[in-house]
């Protein structure tokens, strides 16, 4: 059986037919389960569900008078579907909010459909870039902050391999938003002063041939390190 990541269970889970609630027959929504889990502990096997958040589902509404009378507890129970399965169950939430955090509404699954399009033409503008040796324009697309990280990530490495030595420039003074993005541009630096025999002048900072004695930016003697 083929192993499905995270991205293409939700691009399924998408299309289909949004189940109902038995409750009360409202339309569920698709949920997107917390990291950490707060059910039986076991997990849930599934990144996404089909959950019933109307409040005035019978099941929730009564599941707070239920739980008060049975445990002692202020909480009560939300309708719940595994996609692609038949069987409803029920998980406990304990505040009217619970849960709402990881809703996939129509206007989220909007934007993760623009995103996940924005991310398919990044990577072909990317190809075309690579196969013409651009990489200024591969430079620009890793600096963007509306381009999603995954595509930033590969036109950094695409960086590494084709930029001149100013491009460590613009990736030295730029910030970026993650650590894997990050670490990544890091080793791209890395890369590109080894591909053109610089280094970075430790007293101005910029960039200069790695067997300079004197840097002819701020005429600061090397060390022979």
């Amino acid at each position: 059986m083929a192993f499905e990541t995270k991205e293409e269970l939700l691009e399924k889970y998408i299309k289909m037919d949004k189940p109902h609630c038995p409750d009360c027959d409202q339309e569920m929504t698709l949920w997107e389960i917390p990291p950490i889990n707060f059910s039986d502990g076991l997990g849930w096997g599934t990144p996404y569900l089909f959950v019933c958040f109307n409040d005035e589902c019978k099941s929730y509404k009564n599941g707070w008078k239920d739980l008060k009378d049975q445990m002692e507890v202020p909480a009560s129970y939300r309708c719940y579907l595994e996609p692609g399965t038949t069987n409803f169950e029920y998980m406990p939430v304990f505040s009217p909010v619970g849960g709402h955090g990881g809703k996939l509404d129509d206007a989220t699954l909007i934007r993760q459909e623009a995103k996940k399009e924005l991310l398919k033409q990044t990577f072909s503008i990317l190809t075309d870039y690579y196969m013409s040796k651009d990489w200024d324009e591969i430079l620009k697309i890793s600096l963007d902050a509306k381009i999603p990280n995954r595509a930033r990530l590969k036109a950094v490495e695409m960086v590494a391999e084709l930029g001149g030595p100013e491009a460590t420039e613009h990736l030295v003074n730029h910030k970026f938003p993650t650590p894997v993005l990050q670490e990544g541009v890091d080793k791209a630096i890395v890369q590109l002063h080894e591909r053109h025999f610089t280094r970075e002048c430790p007293y101005c900072a910029e960039v200069i041939k790695k067997r300079a004695k004197l840097c002819k930016h701020c005429n600061k003697e090397m060390s022979r390190a």
